[in-house]
């Protein structure tokens, strides 16, 4: 099943400097405290908490429990927020806006399109600040790009950059970005634009096992880009006839605590500045749990690490 059609169902069962953006500033770089979690350099004076909010977690929540789950992250420290329309087609949004009234201010909030031309790419932007209750988006990113196809309807005439560059200028998003699956389609969006960040999978099962990620690390550091990972916590796919205990993941996590220290550690180890975890309140947990302990890898502990993959098969390869 596509992921954007496995999320809709899933749902069904269950330029910077404005006024507006000068008070996060102030907030993404205050000192944290003991208990937060640790923050990382993402552009000008921004920082991010090095896990983010994959707002996926609320789909399926009443409001009053979306509303305690945003305030409990915010008291752990996390101020990068991350949504997309497609996530339960608009489940996501209109549970993370209402949360965040009180807490816009010193958020970073991501939104993501899945529109590749400009008036599709205006009606989803108009709409998803409308459900966020806000009037701007700290980054907009071009979502799940996956063929080199899209790149070019991307950068035509007519494409949906025209609509970024617009909704920049009259100050609606701060800074530009994309996620992507695909190498190829990662590469050649690092080539066509100075984009501010790419959202992407940097997994230590799809390193080790797929030669996935490493090409796209290193073209994004070459750059200036900022990097932010998808899929710490991707196991690989759901084997056959296994019992899919996370019905939001569409991929095996990784939830075994041991295991998973590994992953995370793996991932922020990468020179990323933050990761989002799988859309689950546990797996999101854990992962905050473990950010909160980070301890940067060994040239020899990744080496194992990696070496401990042996066994598993790759989510995505190059």
């Amino acid at each position: 099943m596509k992921r954007r059609k496995f999320l809709a169902a899933t749902a069904l069962a269950g330029i910077l400097g404005s006024a507006k953006t000068s008070g996060l500033v102030s907030a993404m770089t205050k000192p944290s405290s003991a208990k937060e979690l640790p923050r990382r350099r993402y552009n000008d004076r921004i920082d991010l908490s090095v896990i983010g909010f994959g707002a996926i977690v609320l789909m399926g929540m009443r409001q009053n429990e979306a509303d305690r789950v945003v305030r409990e992250s915010i008291d752990r420290g996390v101020n990068y927020f991350d949504v997309a329309p497609s996530y339960g087609d608009g489940e996501a949004e209109e549970r993370l806006g209402p949360a965040l009234t009180s807490h816009r201010s010193g958020v970073f909030l991501a939104c993501k399109t899945m529109e590749r031309n400009a008036r599709g790419a205006e009606k989803e932007l108009v709409r998803s600040l409308k459900r966020l209750k806000t009037d701007h988006v700290d980054l907009y990113q071009f979502h799940a790009v996956t063929r080199v196809e899209e790149v070019e309807q991307i950068f035509a005439a007519g494409g949906a950059m025209e609509t970024f560059l617009r909704a920049r200028a009259d100050g609606r998003i701060g800074y530009i970005g994309f996620s992507a699956h695909s190498e190829a389609a990662a590469l050649a969006m690092l080539d066509r634009f100075p984009f501010d960040s790419v959202l992407f999978p940097f997994n230590m099962v799809c390193y080790a096992q797929g030669n996935f990620g490493p090409a796209v690390m290193e073209k994004a550091k070459s750059k200036g880009v900022a990097r932010l990972a998808l899929k710490m916590l991707a196991r690989g796919p759901w084997p056959e006839g296994a019992s899919r205990n996370y019905a939001k993941a569409w991929y095996q996590p990784i939830d075994d605590p041991d295991e998973a220290r590994n992953a995370v550690r793996f991932t922020l180890s990468e020179d990323v500045t933050a990761a989002i975890p799988p859309g689950d309140i546990r797996l999101f947990r854990l992962a905050m749990d473990l950010a909160a302990e980070f301890k940067p890898l060994s040239a020899a502990e990744r080496k194992q690490i990696l070496s401990e993959t042996a066994n598993s098969v790759p989510l995505f390869r190059s």
